[in-house]
């Protein structure tokens, strides 16, 4: 059983955005879900545990590695798939995760060989083994992804914006792999899709504007909410008197007019029927402070 320990990191850039405020969490083996909209700080957090920044403060470990006075050591026992993972053109996808395995230290041919079969026969793409990687679809890229992301035994995957893009059915496979892999090590899922870290993760937080809003499992978030939302459905000049007079976490367009949801510690009658919370409610009631519509 590993554990990650982040403690007060903060990350300002040159231009002064404020990346990571004071950011602390503790992770233990599974699939743990970083939410947030773009620009919340969670590829920032991502690329500074994966040793490809810096942070200005604040102290990471992982086990007994310092990832941030240890950066190649924690290399090591690092997988890392990013939002864009390239693949080298007419290169196969047995050529690609040996010539990955022979930069990550790996020099004996045979392990290599047997290693990469394992690979690819649990991210199923071993019948694929000869076709060039810049063919496949969105979906094998990022199962190919996870492939070399797996490559010797990593204690801690990092995987950012994994389903952005894929359909349903390659996101389903993506699923399953995740859940798969994520019974063995430490897997942050940074993602801004709310489905993601519902169908996947046991544990969670939700980041914005650099710092942490909510940490623990998405059941309990839910259940801090039952009560407290309802929705009704109203019409396009209704908005800005509700925004003034509710707190509304977020609206979406339903038969052509927006369905709202609000928060409300009292029961607010005016039209409004209480809901079942959802995550997507947990999600909008933590970024969505000051009746901000979106």
């Amino acid at each position: 059983m590993s554990t990650l320990k982040i403690t007060n990191l903060s990350k300002t850039y040159a231009n002064g955005t404020k990346a990571l405020n004071s950011v602390s969490i503790d992770l233990e083996n599974g699939m743990f879900g970083l939410l947030g909209p773009n620009g919340a700080g969670k590829s920032s957090l991502m690329r500074t545990l994966a040793t490809l920044q810096e942070a200005d403060s604040g102290t990471a470990k992982l086990d007994d590695i310092d990832i941030l006075n240890q950066p190649a050591e924690l290399r090591k026992v690092l997988g890392y798939l990013p939002q864009e993972f390239g693949v080298y053109p007419r290169i196969s996808a047995e050529q690609l995760l040996d010539h990955l395995a022979v930069l990550k230290g790996f020099t004996k041919s045979k392990e290599r060989k047997e290693m990469v079969k394992y690979l690819l026969d649990k991210v199923n793409l071993y019948d694929k083994r000869n076709k060039n990687v810049k063919g496949f679809s969105g979906g094998m890229k990022q199962r190919i992804g996870i492939a070399q992301a797996l490559i010797g035994s990593p204690k801690l995957i990092i995987v950012d914006e994994p389903t952005a893009g894929l359909d349903p059915g390659e996101r389903n496979r993506f699923y399953n792999l995740l859940a798969n892999v994520g019974k063995e090590v430490i897997v942050i899922l940074s993602t801004h899709i709310v489905d993601d870290v519902r169908e996947l993760c046991t544990k969670m937080a939700i980041m914005n504007f650099g710092e942490i809003v909510y940490h623990g499992a998405p059941d309990s978030a839910i259940d801090e909410l039952k009560g407290k939302v309802y929705q009704k459905i109203i019409s396009f000049e209704e908005l800005n008197q509700y925004a003034n007079e509710y707190r509304i976490i977020s609206n979406k367009m339903v038969g052509g007019k927006p369905l709202i949801h609000i928060y409300s510690d009292t029961i607010p009658n005016n039209g409004f029927e209480e809901v079942r919370p959802n995550l997507e409610d947990v999600f909008f009631s933590k970024i969505n402070t000051n009746n901000v519509l979106v």
